[in-house]
């Protein structure tokens, strides 16, 4: 779905006093929306063309620490430029910012204006490009879980981010007193999303104490991740404008539940029908979708790493929290990692229950259309249904329990190599040992807790 401004719309807005700033703005590796902000008489002058920015930045931690070891950006090489290429059909109004447009841009190589290889949203749109190029429109949506907290980040930062309070005290599952208590922040959460052009469907409370979850309506799969990005930095903003905070951590307490962003997929064709549907089969599933799935349950490990970035990522793998432990697939069953929805529908659609919130979409959804495309190309059977409880199934595949395993896998996968490239490949796999390297060091609460006077 398009967004709400042109050019022209942008022109006649900023001579009604109505728009003077533009943000122009690309994901980094970790998802974060990183960019400049433009006064809209020079964007509209000509800044809409492109604009540059330092190659660092797909070179950073989430510290924005100048991570060593990265062939694409490093002090050797000087830290360059990338080009900021604004993809005009992202143009939107953001009104929970007064008088502020976004744009989102594309990374193009400086002197060749060629994407770059590592950018999220290139990735992305490589996969995009290889499913139409095999007659499909891959379709996605993404459901975002985060926490609400009644005090803001700055407070918690002074206070070391410890008595973190919760805006709710109680599991808040679909509570409708609770969550009018949030209004607040959650009324101007879905019109400022709306009044920027994401179609978004509803707000819930989630299954923990201060949990929510938003969903906007299914799209194309860039269309989604551009959407799950923007959708992130407004939760936030929006809160942090009431003084209150967010937080889109997998787990920010091993007591409470983890926060999710499952993936729902479906392969349409370029005039808009589904083709993962069969009125003749079982479950409502075609050969086709059967394949897709297949593809996805032969990759689980080696896409670990784009499901599930981070050593905090892991924590959220619990059993009876409704995240999955196994790379199984199951007709409506919250305990599998791959989920069947709508069976025996025109709707029917495969759900990855694997990402946490924390999660880079355009990476997630790059990886899961890589990995259900290549079970199409290679005609993969699927293994039968797992039934039950699948926490418990012992003989089944786990996902990865920790980044090094994940990390690991990635390295070695043949599929990925083929889908992304070495670079890529290489690229995010360092990324996962700097993350790894940076938490081994650390020394922790729990640590001190447990063994300062006991040791």
């Amino acid at each position: 779905m398009p967004a709400n401004l042109t050019l022209e719309s942008l022109q006649a807005a900023f001579d009604a006093a109505e728009i003077d700033t533009v943000l122009v703005v690309a994901p980094d590796m970790q998802g974060r929306l990183i960019g400049k902000r433009f006064h809209a008489a020079f964007f509209l002058d000509g800044g809409h063309k492109e604009t540059h920015c330092c190659n660092y930045l797909l070179a950073l931690d989430m510290e924005m620490a100048t991570v060593p070891g990265y062939r694409s950006a490093s002090w050797s090489q000087g830290y360059g430029d990338y080009v900021m290429k604004p993809d005009l059909s992202t143009l939107r109004r953001l009104p929970w910012l007064p008088g502020t447009a976004m744009v989102m841009c594309d990374l193009l190589d400086h002197h060749t204006h060629e994407e770059i290889a590592v950018s999220p949203r290139a990735i992305l749109k490589r996969q995009v490009a290889r499913a139409r190029q095999m007659g499909f429109q891959p379709m996605m949506a993404t459901e975002l879980e985060f926490y609400l907290f009644e005090n803001s980040y700055e407070s918690f930062r002074d206070r070391g981010f410890n008595d973190l309070t919760a805006i709710s005290a109680y599991n808040e599952d679909y509570h409708i007193f609770q969550t009018t208590k949030e209004e607040g922040v959650m009324r101007a959460i879905r019109n400022g999303l709306f009044g920027a052009g994401i179609p978004v469907e509803n707000t819930k409370g989630e299954a923990d104490a201060g949990q929510a979850e938003i969903n906007y309506r299914y799209s194309d799969a860039l269309d989604t991740a551009d959407n799950h990005t923007i959708i992130k930095q407004a939760v936030k903003e929006i809160a942090w404008a009431q003084g209150q905070s967010v937080t889109f951590m997998a787990k920010y307490d091993h007591r409470r539940a983890g926060s999710s962003s499952h993936v729902h997929q479906s392969l349409w064709t370029a005039d808009g029908q589904p083709v993962f549907h069969d009125p003749t089969d079982p479950h409502g599933m075609s050969a086709l979708m059967r394949h897709f799935v297949a593809g996805q349950l032969a990759a689980a490990r080696d896409m670990t790493v784009f499901l599930a970035p981070y050593v905090n990522s892991y924590k959220r793998f619990t059993i009876g929290m409704f995240a999955p432990t196994r790379a199984v697939w199951s007709i409506d069953n919250r305990t599998a990692g791959f989920r069947v929805c709508g069976a025996d529908s025109k709707a029917v659609r495969i759900e990855c229950r694997i990402p946490g919130s924390d999660v880079n979409p355009y990476l997630a959804c790059a990886a899961l259309l890589a990995a259900g495309l290549d079970g199409i190309e290679r005609e993969l059977p699927l293994e039968p249904e797992m039934t039950g409880d699948t926490y418990h199934a012992d003989d089944a595949p786990e996902i990865p329990r920790n980044l090094r395993d994940a990390a690991a896998a990635l390295k070695g996968s043949d599929t990925f190599r083929r889908a992304f490239g070495d670079e890529v490949v290489d690229h995010y796999h360092h990324a996962a040992e700097w993350e790894i390297a940076e938490t081994d060091r650390v020394v922790t609460d729990f640590e001190l807790q447990r063994l300062f006077e006991r040791s």
